[in-house]
């Protein structure tokens, strides 16, 4: 196995160990709960700001393409510890999150002109 290259097992670890904090009991959620009065578990809905959402999407995509350039050149520097499909699973995975973060962008504009052009 090439060293440096993430086995699935542990993504999967690393998604379930995510999941896990989220639902815990202390995170982030919970206390949103308890600070808008539903202390039951599940009952909280919690209102997301809908601009800080969309700036925290475009910093994740910056940073996975920056991350992916970074990549790639030390690759072109020849620089140990970096390998080829290691450069390329970075640039892709920064490929793809540009082109979610695009059709987003393209269905939020045809929601907005859908709503412009509704007859009042």
């Amino acid at each position: 196995m090439i060293s440096g290259r993430p086995d699935i097992n542990q993504v999967l670890s690393q998604m379930r160990d995510l999941r896990s904090q989220v639902q815990a009991p202390g995170s982030a959620v919970s206390d949103v709960a308890k600070a808008a009065g539903n202390v039951e578990a599940g009952q909280a809905v919690e209102r997301a700001d809908f601009a800080e959402m969309l700036k925290s999407a475009v910093d994740n995509v910056n940073s996975l393409q920056q991350d992916a350039t970074q990549l790639a050149q030390s690759y072109e520097r020849g620089d140990e510890g970096v390998d080829l499909p290691q450069v390329m699973i970075g640039l892709q995975k920064s490929s793809v999150s540009f082109e979610a973060m695009t059709q987003v962008r393209n269905k939020l504009v045809d929601a907005y002109e859908k709503i412009m052009n509704m007859p009042i």
